[in-house]
């Protein structure tokens, strides 16, 4: 069976960012924990990833690499904010703990959308946080298996959206299982 819109997919594969000839893994897919989703209803899903793996069948191997206007895009400095230090007070006080460059701290739209952001840097009143894709701007290869094709169920043809885009169906109120934590940078932020 080959992997074809309203078919169940799971695939295990890694994640590298390219850089030259140097390539650094950000993001793991295990057997035990596969990117499994519906074929042509996940919205979460790259354009061109889709079309690299369509018409892949159970157990072939894939491994291809994506600039970052086919991946992720470019880096959008409009998406860098700053933000006042207050926000970040809990009971009173700044949470310097969890609130410093390089974390990545999730945050809601005044629509109630989740989004992750990475603080840059913290000032004395101010902290700035970048709200692009933590892979925007990279090269990034995908590397693995097709674990399983098959028949969708009527349930799983239920279009929805993850809880962190991350391809787990598990996400949104916790830890999805996935081998990432909170320094991953595969963009679920930990889930």
């Amino acid at each position: 069976m080959k992997i074809e819109a309203g078919k169940y997919v799971e695939l295990v594969y890694e994640i590298f960012v390219v850089n030259g000839e140097e390539q650094t893994s950000v993001f793991k897919f295990n057997k035990e924990h596969p990117d499994a989703f519906v074929f042509g209803l996940d919205v979460a899903l790259l354009e061109e990833f889709q079309n690299q793996i369509m018409g892949l069948e159970q157990g072939e191997q894939f491994d291809f690499t994506l600039k970052p206007e086919q991946a992720f895009g470019m880096k959008n400095p409009d998406l860098i904010y700053e933000l006042e230090k207050e926000i970040f007070h809990v009971e009173g006080k700044f949470d310097e703990e969890n609130i410093r460059p390089g974390a990545i701290v999730p945050m809601m739209t005044q629509e109630g959308m989740r989004l992750d952001g990475t603080v840059i840097r913290v000032t004395d009143d101010k902290v700035f946080m970048d709200f692009n894709h933590q892979l925007a701007g990279e090269t990034v290869r995908y590397c693995g298996h097709v674990q399983l094709v098959r028949d969708a169920t009527s349930e799983e043809l239920q279009p929805r959206q993850h809880g962190c885009g991350c391809g787990c169906d598990d996400c949104g109120g916790g830890n999805c299982g996935h081998e990432h934590g909170d320094d991953c940078n595969c963009g679920c932020g930990g889930c």
